[in-house]
């Protein structure tokens, strides 16, 4: 029904013309126009009124609006809700709104330009214009190859950690346990390399050596150097999702495909162009994240918020230097949901959906992923191999080849047993004829994490009772039997006294003392029972088991109970872990916790394998712990002189480089050293990049204005990322105790490069003072500095071959080594 016509009085005509410099559309009055009225009803009632083209099909829109240079033929409000969109991201100055909407000229708060979604393409050209901006990373992604490809089976020796990485690919092959302190899957995709490339896992890749024809070592270098690959595109495309310029980002890009110290991390069997990958990828998923929040829970916002939290869940599973970019997506978030807290027009429904998303993308997720690492290498080294001392004991009787299942089960006097420290990492009960320096002078007794025959003790009794009878009644250990606990190779006893242990000087001292026949009272230990992890508490039983009862042993004469904790002695006891007496009697400390490991008994039958299960959980947080506390002793040994180390502090400026190999004039040589522009330029951008942000913040205080509000908050996004991502990084090596390489930097350097290009865009490539030539012209500048010093340097990537003195200029630091002197 149509509504009744209303009569509107407008007043009597005007009697002078209108004025014709109008900006808006003049209509002429009713009272002195009648015709064009009359005309303009007809017309209406002649045709039915079409709706807007924002309400019509897409398909009836490309027939209502001229196809031309200004048009694109389709309606983006078809395609994209209203809801949610900020508006004056596409505004078009009022000019036609059916042309081709463009991005604003800045972004709206910060990160990308928000675009609205092309139409889909009806001809290959249209294909191909909406594709133009992934050309330059195509290009870039071949010039990578070529970089990390190009002579990359030159050396055909084992060079620096290819001894390590490649030996635990080994492993994964012959399904051999070992142990290490990095996490599992940038191994287990060595291993796969190798799998891949044909290689059977036979080599031992000791350190220099020579590969023999049946490892195919070009092929494994040359897939893992595809992760190195990966990096240039990746930093374009992080580049383009912090709302850089594209000279900004061609600057990001040819600094990422022109460090020599990334290429040449990446060309070998290492883990670390897989740790650059995660790290590159966890920082592109989180940029892309970022620009969808102003459309929270659409399905674009979920998938990159998981792939983040995937990210970071595979960068901590190759590394655990992973945990510092980690730590970056952690301080974006809170300051995210900080900012959500206080929109006061989000509902509480809306925060408690924001905070549930981030816990089970950014926390649950990387935790599965991060484990799941772990349950897959149990499940391929399901072998016994040279790691074994590191895990506990029921999880070595589960190895194929481990013969602690057929040990007897119940210990007696005159078993032959070794004693495994149940603290987390801990290591098995040790002795060998080297004395204490200090203290007692008598021969120590250590914790130690690999087997040997230093290891085996034998139960004996008191030496106020009947010596062993291996003829006798056999006698079952029990909880308060008395013992001696005599070392097999040396048949010295286990002892104690008070006297200050030489570490941990609170607790006493633990020796061995005596032999066969001498001997005293402080060589008596009372063993007491904690539990038994699959019998449960200690009053339900009578025997003591191998494997699964925990036990304590209290030195008699003095109170005080054997402990191994995680203090390293000197270079005296091999760097072993010192075992003492500790005085105080915690009964939660799992340090003085012991169990049966090995254990040889003639005259007992063999042990039940029903009874050595070993829970994942549990697996999965001892090896942890132990690679952890390994981890934790890779400290600088103040006796030797490590010329391949350096400290932090020597990183940012290049003071230091490192010789990956051997320096000979007949060998392949590699030099671990950066491009020098990029990593001076990056280092002195950081310092820049603060000073411009609290110049910035003084001239706002005076009420200046230098920006728009957009492109402050803009500056302020992209800052905090490199510059919070690089303390990140950098800060923890300066208070760590371990001993610490140039390579160490490589992650960091990635966010002092995003700096670099941050700032060479805020104040060159997007000013409004400097011509389009001008910026041209630095932007050139930049590229053949950064392609000339790369080309400069390319040989220490791609190797010298020869005396190295003969190639002159390399040297642009008196501290550097590369020259021999």
């Amino acid at each position: 029904m149509k509504p009744s016509q209303v009569a509107l009085d407008l007043g009597p005509p005007y009697d002078d013309d209108p004025r014709s410099s109008s900006d808006f559309e003049e209509i002429p009055h009713p009272a002195a126009q009648n015709a064009y009225w009359s005309q303009s009803t007809t017309a209406h009632t002649v045709r039915d009124e079409e709706l807007p083209l924002h309400y019509m099909s897409e398909e009836k829109a490309r027939r209502r609006v001229a196809r031309g240079p200004g048009g694109n033929g389709g309606g983006f409000a078809s395609q994209v809700s209203e809801k949610g969109l900020d508006y004056d991201a596409f505004d078009d100055e009022g000019k036609d709104v059916y042309s081709k909407m463009k991005a604003s000229k800045g972004p709206i708060s910060s990160g990308r330009p928000r675009r609205p979604p092309p139409p889909p393409p009806t001809t290959l050209r249209e294909f191909f214009l909406q594709n133009l901006e992934h050309i330059p990373p195509i290009i870039y992604t071949l010039l990578s190859c070529w970089t990390r490809f190009h002579k990359i089976g030159k050396s055909n020796v084992v060079v620096w950690d290819e001894a390590h990485f490649g030996k635990f690919g080994s492993y994964y092959l012959k399904r051999e346990f070992y142990f290490d302190v990095h996490p599992p899957l940038g191994k287990m995709l060595v291993g796969l390399a190798g799998l891949l490339a044909g290689y059977d896992g036979s080599f031992d890749f000791a350190s220099g050596s020579t590969y023999p024809e049946t490892v195919p070592y070009v092929a494994m270098r040359v897939m893992l150097a595809i992760f190195g690959v990966a990096m240039v595109p990746l930093g374009w495309y992080t580049a383009v999702e912090l709302g850089m310029s594209w000279m900004a980002c061609h600057l990001v890009a040819l600094m990422v495909l022109c460090d020599v110290a990334w290429l040449c991390i990446s060309r070998f069997i290492l883990l670390d162009s897989m740790l650059l990958f995660f790290t590159f990828t966890t920082v592109f998923c989180m940029a892309k994240f970022h620009n969808q929040q102003y459309r929270p829970f659409t399905p674009d916002w979920w998938v990159w918020l998981a792939l983040t939290g995937w990210s970071i869940g595979c960068v901590c599973s190759v590394k655990w230097v992973g945990f510092f970019v980690t730590s970056l997506v952690g301080a974006y978030t809170i300051e995210d949901l900080w900012e959500k807290f206080g929109d006061l027009k989000m509902s509480v429904r809306d925060q408690i959906r924001h905070w549930a998303a981030r816990v089970a993308c950014l926390i649950v997720l990387p935790i599965m992923i991060y484990m799941a690492s772990f349950k897959l290498h149990f499940l391929v080294l399901n072998h016994s191999g040279p790691g074994d001392a590191q895990m506990s004991s029921l999880f070595q009787a589960n190895l194929v080849g481990n013969t602690f299942n057929q040990n007897p089960l119940d210990v007696a006097i005159g078993s032959k047993v070794t004693l495994k420290n149940m603290g987390w990492g801990g290591g098995l009960l040790h002795s060998h004829v080297q004395t204490y320096p200090v203290g007692s002078e008598q021969q120590q007794v250590t914790c130690y994490h690999y087997k040997d025959e230093n290891n085996d003790w034998v139960l004996l009794p008191r030496w106020d009772e009947a010596p062993y009878d291996p003829e006798g009644p056999i006698r079952f250990l029990k909880d308060g039997d008395v013992i001696r606990l005599q070392h097999a190779p040396t048949t010295r006893n286990l002892h104690s006294h008070p006297i200050p242990a030489p570490v941990t000087k609170l607790n006493n001292e633990v020796s061995c003392y005596g032999n066969a026949t001498i001997g005293d009272y402080q060589d008596y230990w009372v063993v007491e029972v904690v539990d038994d992890i699959h019998r449960g508490s200690k009053d339900k039983y009578d025997r003591i088991h191998s494997l699964t009862t925990r036990l304590r042993f209290r030195h008699q004469a003095s109170g005080c109970y054997l402990r191994a904790a995680n203090a390293i002695l000197p270079q005296w006891g091999f760097k072993q872990i010192e075992v003492s007496c500790d005085k105080e009697n915690n009964p939660k400390d799992v340090h003085t916790y012991w169990n049966v490991e090995s254990h040889w008994n003639d005259r007992l039958p063999p042990g039940d394998v029903r009874y050595y299960k070993s829970p994942f959980l549990r697996d999965f947080w001892h090896l942890n712990v132990a690679m952890a506390t390994s981890n934790n002793a890779l400290i600088p040994d103040p006796d030797k002189e490590d010329i391949l180390a350096s400290k932090p502090l020597d990183w940012p400026f290049l003071r230091v480089g490192l010789r990956m190999c051997g320096w000979g004039d007949n060998q392949t040589k590699y030099y671990l050293i950066g491009t020098p522009v990029i990593w001076w330029g990056s280092t002195i951008s950081l310092v820049l990049g603060c000073v411009a942000a609290l110049v910035y913040l003084m001239r706002q205080q005076r009420k200046y204005v230098d920006m728009e509000p957009r492109e402050w908050e803009h500056f302020l996004y992209v800052g905090k990322v490199a510059l919070v991502g690089w303390l990140l990084h950098f800060v923890p090596f300066m208070i760590m105790g371990r001993v610490t390489y140039i390579h160490h930097y490589l992650p960091t350097l990635y966010f002092a490069v995003l700096m670099l290009g941050h700032l060479m865009d805020h104040f060159v490539f997007s000013s409004r003072r400097l011509s389009d030539r001008t910026k041209r012209i630095v932007f050139g500048i930049s590229v053949f500095v950064i392609v000339g010093t790369f080309w400069w340097f390319r040989g220490v990537a791609w190797g010298i071959d020869g005396p190295i003195n003969e190639h002159w200029g390399l040297k642009w630091r008196s501290s550097w080594n590369i020259y021999n002197e």
